[in-house]
């Protein structure tokens, strides 16, 4: 079965972003004189949308709904500021998407970023490719691994299910692709573990970029 749609995660999968959420995130816990976190461990807190991102670097007692709003204001100003200052493509995308285009092959991203940020950086890193649809974070549309974005995704475009890819670097991000009825592919670049993308079920598994071209068909 011919794919038709090619449907990426932002984060992890199509961009390394941790440097710049890592920042930003420290950032606003500095603010409040609260400790900080590494890389390392901010690769494990991303995946599920800024506010569950701040409320995993908060610490325990402090996770009320007030400091995680208030923390998240500061972050998302910040990092609105200094979204690509140290984020970039992950080796072989660019070349990727140029050439799934060429093919015929349709594109959109899924994130659980929020809208404005998605946004942002596909204008900034992949100025020359058209995507069909740039999703994100949108109040009133729940986050994945609930597939309503992938859904809304697919009635946009209008290809049948069995012809589209998901590509994520995290469990939720199969999860998602399942939940759409749809096969997927996970990254092993990313934030998350092989054993990760293993134990939520992913069709396929990947090390490199230009090996999902091998999954389209």
């Amino acid at each position: 079965m011919k794919t038709e749609l090619v449907i990426f995660d932002l984060d992890g999968t199509l961009l390394n972003t941790i440097g710049d959420l890592a920042i930003a995130c420290n950032v606003a816990l500095a603010l409040r004189g609260l400790p900080q976190h590494s890389y390392e461990a901010y690769c494990g807190f991303v995946g599920n949308g800024i506010m569950r991102l701040v409320e995993r670097a908060l610490p325990e007692p402090l996770r009320t709904p007030e400091n995680i709003a208030l923390a998240r204001a500061d972050f998302i100003h910040y990092y609105t500021e200094h979204i690509d200052a140290h984020t970039r493509p992950y080796e072989g995308i660019p070349q990727l998407l140029d050439e799934l285009r060429q093919r015929g092959v349709q594109l959109a991203v899924a994130s659980n970023k929020f809208q404005a940020g998605t946004e942002k950086l596909v204008r900034l890193f992949f100025p020359a490719i058209r995507f069909e649809a740039v999703l994100g974070q949108r109040e009133g549309v729940p986050l994945k691994p609930d597939p309503a974005v992938v859904e809304e995704i697919i009635a946009h475009t209008g290809v049948a299910r069995e012809r589209v890819l998901y590509v994520g670097d995290s469990g939720i991000d199969i999860l998602t692709a399942r939940a759409a009825g749809v096969r997927s592919v996970g990254v092993t670049w990313g934030f998350r573990s092989r054993t990760e993308l293993e134990e939520a079920g992913a069709d396929h598994i990947i090390d490199r970029a230009e090996e999902i071209t091998a999954r389209l068909c």
